[in-house]
């Protein structure tokens, strides 16, 4: 995966294949370290001791129409490469947390993408999901939480094209209020 972003859209799926009723999704680039975390927790089923153990191997999957399943090594693999690290924890019943961070300078350092197009598809096609996002940068902090979105919308679907789009835009421009004019 060429950048943040996409690892983003395969964690939320993780997430709500897992079952999740809320995702939570920090990305936090305001650390005066150089550091940027991620940090993708849910509500889902959780992982048991064992298979938390085996999930940073590519070839562990819970997944029955494949034998390998390869988000977290990627994104470790990435992360790694940059300076940083992965951690885990997870709890059978209560969910599962993975935090990332790398070093934002690092030559290898992986690039933001288009977070707001792939939180606004996460959010889209799975309208029975709470998806609350936060970015945090130099100029503060932006968040945006879909079930507040869906309260507003009332009668109005929040797959709905014209919304998609909205909420599209509204991602792109918290996130760029917040890095300071710079979108991505």
């Amino acid at each position: 995966m060429q950048d943040l972003s996409l690892h983003v859209l395969d964690l939320i799926q993780n997430c709500v294949e897992a079952g999740a009723g809320t995702v939570r999704i920090s990305l936090d680039e305001s650390g005066l370290d150089g550091v940027v975390a991620l940090e993708v927790s849910d509500d889902g089923r959780g992982m048991s001791p064992e298979l938390l153990a085996r999930v940073k191997d590519p070839f562990t999957t819970t997944r029955t129409t494949r034998r390998v399943g390869m988000g977290i090594p990627l994104i470790q693999q990435a992360v790694q490469a940059a300076g940083g690290d992965l951690s885990m924890e997870s709890r059978e019943g209560h969910g599962t947390t993975i935090r990332a961070w790398f070093l934002r300078d690092h030559i290898d350092a992986p690039p933001l993408g288009d977070v707001a197009q792939s939180v606004a598809i996460a959010i889209a096609t799975n309208p029975g999901v709470r998806f609350v996002y936060t970015h945090t940068a130099a100029n503060g902090s932006f968040c945006v939480d879909s079930k507040q979105i869906a309260e507003f919308l009332a009668e109005v679907s929040i797959s709905d094209p014209g919304v998609v789009a909205w909420l599209k835009q509204h991602l792109r421009e918290g996130i760029k209020q917040v890095r300071g004019g710079e979108s991505q």
